[in-house]
């Protein structure tokens, strides 16, 4: 009996550690005090926007984020901590774990790794505040069409001097 409870673990620590080993973005957050249906409405989030959330022991947790090579992920791995996965869009987990955050003061961020290094909370809320991709899009051909709106300007201004 002991023995298969020692496999159901180590094959835990396994499939962590493969996830962690997968994920662009990874933020380990607490979560007391949330409700069930509260922590439904951010699983349905990070769901729709194509994330995962799981909560494992400590130690399992811990053991799979050094099996994975994020050693310093483990230090604060220590506490309920559930774990915001995403295997695609870099900001998503952390915008959205941040934005309910604001509204639940129980939920704290913690740590994370993102696109393979292992960064603390103010590096998650900052990838959290950033403008959407759409926004920075438009930034950028702004910025780009400004030279070229200032050229034509100066060029009509000298057409019309003549």
């Amino acid at each position: 009996m002991q023995r298969a409870i020692i496999e159901r673990k180590a094959e835990a620590v396994r499939e962590l550690s493969e996830k962690l080993g997968r994920a662009t973005t990874v933020v380990a957050f607490d979560y007391p005090g949330l409700t069930v249906e509260q922590f439904t409405q951010l699983r349905g989030q990070l769901r729709e926007a194509g994330c995962e959330v799981t909560v494992y022991k400590n130690n399992i947790s811990r053991r799979a984020s050094i099996a994975a090579g994020y050693g310093a992920l483990a230090d604060s791995l220590v506490g309920a901590k559930a774990l915001a996965l995403s295997y695609g869009d870099v900001v998503a987990p952390a915008k959205i774990v941040y934005e309910f955050a604001k509204n639940n003061k129980v939920v704290t961020i913690h740590a994370g790794i993102v696109e393979g290094k292992v960064v603390d909370v103010t590096q998650i809320n900052a990838l959290a505040t950033l403008p959407s991709r759409e926004t920075l899009l438009t930034m950028l051909a702004v910025g780009m069409l400004t030279p070229v709106r200032e050229l034509a300007i100066g060029l009509n201004m000298i057409s019309s001097a003549e």
